[in-house]
């Protein structure tokens, strides 16, 4: 395989530079834990729902989950479009883990009326918003290594696959259905530990841009140079990544 002009191989210098940094850290982690906030729609925990509580025919059965996948397509429009263009990401992931939460106590709470709960499981596809805007973020982070950013983005994913291998297995066995009890709990742990990630992400990356524009100041260098590039990839090319 012919070498593209200006590759480098990846050496253990790179794997040393890479490891010294908080990027890969902060950003595996990010989407370790964020993406587990999809479970209620990959583990169909709405159809389970409602097969279980019986009164619903298969057409319906079928049917009424794609509410759920329709506000996901939406909330991932809105919030890709509005993050792409502000170049704020931390409050799509903010929106996500507070609708996620709310979902959970309305199920978790099982008195609560079959309504209510038609209205969390639907809620809950705001959690797709989520994945379009983490990458965006972490290609935004990783802009000035393109060597850095491919590792990071191929680490993301490796990461949450090896979370997804155990976690429906642990938290959403369809013996806990139709109250998915220990999986809510699990939904809020893990929307929680989102906002704290997200948090140290956002902290880290502009702790960062203030050392790199103060470094650049105290060597006569414009700051322009020290702002992140100006090319970064949209949430709708970063979904194709994905």
């Amino acid at each position: 395989i012919q070498e593209q002009p200006g590759s480098r191989p990846f050496s253990w210098s790179l794997a040393r530079k890479i490891l010294s940094r908080w990027r890969w850290y902060a950003c595996s982690a990010l989407f370790a834990i964020s993406g587990e906030t999809e479970s209620f729609g990959s583990n169909n925990l709405m159809g389970q729902w409602l097969k279980a509580i019986g009164g619903y025919s298969v057409e319906q059965i079928d049917f009424y989950p794609s509410g759920a996948t329709a506000f996901a397509i939406v909330s991932t429009l809105i919030c890709a479009t509005w993050t792409d263009h502000t170049g704020v990401r931390w409050p799509v992931l903010v929106y996500m883990s507070i609708a996620l939460i709310i979902s959970s106590i309305c199920i978790l709470v099982w008195s609560s009326p079959t309504a209510l709960k038609f209205f969390a499981y639907y809620l809950a596809g705001a959690s797709y918003a989520g994945q379009a805007t983490t990458f965006a973020w972490a290609n935004q982070i990783c802009a000035d290594d393109d060597q850095e950013r491919a590792i990071v983005l191929a680490s993301m994913n490796m990461w949450n696959n090896v979370v997804n291998a155990w976690w429906s297995f642990v938290f959403y066995p369809a013996t806990d259905a139709p109250r998915f009890r220990n999986g809510m709990i699990a939904m809020i742990c893990v929307c929680v530990a989102t906002l704290g990630i997200t948090w140290v992400v956002y902290y880290l990356e502009r702790e960062e841009l203030r050392t790199r524009v103060k470094s650049a100041e105290e060597t006569g260098t414009s700051t322009a140079t020290a702002e992140p590039s100006e090319d970064e990839p949209n949430s709708s090319e970063v979904q194709k990544v994905v």
